[in-house]
């Protein structure tokens, strides 16, 4: 299992070439590791561990009635959720089985490492999209300016191919600029659709979970009972059929612990707050996207922000003289080249849109 974890680690490694941004990073990236480290978890121990214990006064052998509890699911009675433990039940959700009482069953235990790695390929689904219509245009575009020990007359050639491109495709970087607009909107989407596909899978109980969560310290002790093993039961009845040496059919009524839960609960905790945080990250980031298509001050100066080398004035006018997919490209342009061979390229494409005229003014 450590070899497993540890291959996980060159996933989050950092990137040689830079065509996103962080928030975008951490739905491909750290949200897939955390998904796939808690399927790789609880597949170990579903499957080389011992997930479930069954218990019974009958003659039924103990491994039959596990392994029969375990494909079958088991099941929890409504209404002992809210009797008094030690009194009226024996546990939270565990009475005697009798007709009429409304039974929740539990099989979603079954599918955990399944569901988690189905969720960790969802989230890469954008950065698919967004890296096979890029084509690793940028990596083939820095032309080994992101090394700040090149020679002259290298720097210098690469330099001027790199203008000559940006010159022949003025104006010609807009798709590429709402293509990776829609892989950020594919990120908020797949998140509010995970949230609720895992309210689904869970009984509808996932959307209130951290909140309920939150709320179990200021509960009555009297009353309260940890509102993750309603979701997540610890303990749990199965009901076995069989014949009796008469032929009649008989029923064996079994209760199960389910250790496996104890690490269900707290993996799904997780990704509640997770899911939340990211979706109001993401939210934002849609919004500062917007800011930046309407407003020109802010492209100005998210390039800046990135390379205080470069010139302003010279930025500035480079901006004014192409549309936003322009300042798209220069902008991871600047998040991959070294500082100081990006602030040459931003004085050479200066003069080169300016005509060769005076431009160390703005230099």
């Amino acid at each position: 299992m450590d070899q497993l974890f540890s291959s996980l680690k060159s996933f989050i490694k950092p990137q040689t070439c830079i065509t996103d941004n962080p928030i975008f990073r951490l739905h491909y990236k750290f949200s897939v590791c955390i998904l796939v480290a808690f399927s790789i978890m609880v597949t170990a121990r579903q499957y080389f561990g011992d997930p479930i214990d069954c218990i019974s006064r009958d003659d039924i052998p103990n491994n039959l009635l596990d392994t029969f509890c375990w494909i079958h699911t088991t099941f929890s009675i409504d209404e002992a959720w809210f009797k008094k433990v030690g009194s009226e039940v024996p546990y939270p959700g565990v009475d005697k089985t009798t007709d009429g009482k409304k039974k929740i069953y539990h099989a979603y235990y079954q599918w955990v490492c399944f569901v988690l790695f189905f969720q960790a390929l969802f989230f890469y689904l954008p950065r698919y999209f967004w890296k096979t219509f890029e084509g690793g245009k940028v990596r083939n575009l820095i032309l080994g300016l992101n090394n700040p020990i090149i020679s002259e007359g290298d720097k210098k050639r690469n330099l001027e191919l790199l203008v000559d491109y940006l010159m022949r495709n003025l104006k010609h970087h807009n798709f590429s600029f709402y293509m990776y607009c829609l892989a950020e909107v594919l990120n908020l989407l797949n998140v509010i659709f995970q949230m609720i596909m895992m309210n689904r899978f869970l009984g509808g109980e996932f959307l209130k979970y951290g909140i309920n969560v939150l709320a179990f310290s200021e509960w009555d002790w009297s009353l309260r009972y940890d509102p993750m093993i309603k979701i997540f039961p610890r303990l749990t009845k199965c009901t076995f059929h069989r014949y009796g040496s008469s032929g009649d059919v008989q029923k064996h009524d079994a209760m199960c612990i389910l250790p496996i839960n104890i690490i269900n609960e707290k993996i799904y905790i997780f990704l509640w707050f997770w899911f939340v945080f990211l979706f109001f990250l993401t939210l934002g980031n849609l919004v500062y996207r917007a800011l930046t298509i309407v407003s020109s001050k802010m492209r100005l100066s998210k390039v800046q922000t990135n390379c205080r080398l470069a010139s302003r004035d010279a930025l500035e006018s480079i901006l004014n003289k192409g549309d936003i997919g322009d300042w798209f490209l220069l902008n991871l342009l600047s998040k991959n080249l070294d500082p100081i061979n990006f602030r040459d390229l931003v004085n050479a494409y200066f003069r080169r849109l300016e005509g060769g005229k005076a431009a160390d003014a703005a230099i």
